[in-house]
């Protein structure tokens, strides 16, 4: 029988390689929130109770344009829709567990916990699945927070001249570019981004919700086109 420890540090030295990637994120999105206007404990907040980098990033860039909070929470909805997915296929893996166990591991969900995960649980029938996840998921959390502090910290002091707000845009490119993987994805990607700048000037800033849902919607059209 797999041991918990083994599994937990398992998923633990799994996730060592992507940390390095989620620390330049979560500066990015400690310093971004205190220039949208956010005090300090609201930005911990909002990376503790939201914990999601994508629509957190979003959502700070519309905080900082004073968007409605209908189209903030919206945005936020639409990016993370994917975590009802990854949440469906990972289910069957946590069955045994009680409500309240999963619904703390789902709490720690992200792209990369789901994809370390999915990829040991096909190769790898021993491993306790609930502990490597909690062992990949964990760690991403902590540095995730305790960067976000530092960025808090260190964006308070980074003077007014210094242009930060491409910060924010600059990290979706960056979350962006590794996924176009094909041209489905890459002509939804274009579509999606042209239909966001056309919509820079509809009202309550729906211009990036507008680009969201018409990438989306392009994707599965074009995708299922693809096939035929």
């Amino acid at each position: 029988m797999p041991s918990r420890r083994g599994s937990f540090g398992a998923g633990a030295r799994a996730v060592v390689p992507v940390l390095l990637g989620v620390i330049p994120f979560g500066l990015v999105a400690g310093a971004a929130a205190v220039r949208a206007g956010l005090s300090g404990l609201e930005a911990v907040g909002l990376s503790v109770i939201v914990f999601a980098g994508a629509s957190q990033l979003a959502a700070i860039e519309l905080f900082g344009q004073d968007a409605h909070a209908a189209v903030i929470v919206a945005t936020a909805l639409v990016i993370n829709l994917r975590m009802t997915m990854y949440s469906a296929s990972l289910a069957p893996h946590f069955r045994g567990l009680s409500t309240r166990l999963r619904a703390g591991l789902a709490y720690l969900l992200t792209d990369q916990a789901y994809a370390l995960s999915v990829a040991r649980f096909r190769t790898d029938e021993d491993v306790d699945r609930a502990w490597f996840y909690l062992g990949a998921a964990a760690p991403i959390w902590v540095v995730w927070v305790i960067c976000t502090v530092i960025g808090i910290l260190v964006g308070a002091r980074v003077p007014d001249s210094l242009p930060l707000e491409f910060a924010v845009p600059l990290t979706f490119l960056a979350l962006l570019v590794p996924t176009i993987t094909d041209s489905p994805s890459a002509l939804a990607a274009a579509i999606g981004g042209t239909a966001a700048t056309l919509g820079a000037g509809l009202p309550l800033n729906l211009g990036l919700i507008t680009g969201a849902v018409v990438g989306v919607f392009a994707g599965l059209l074009i995708e299922t086109g693809w096939q035929r």
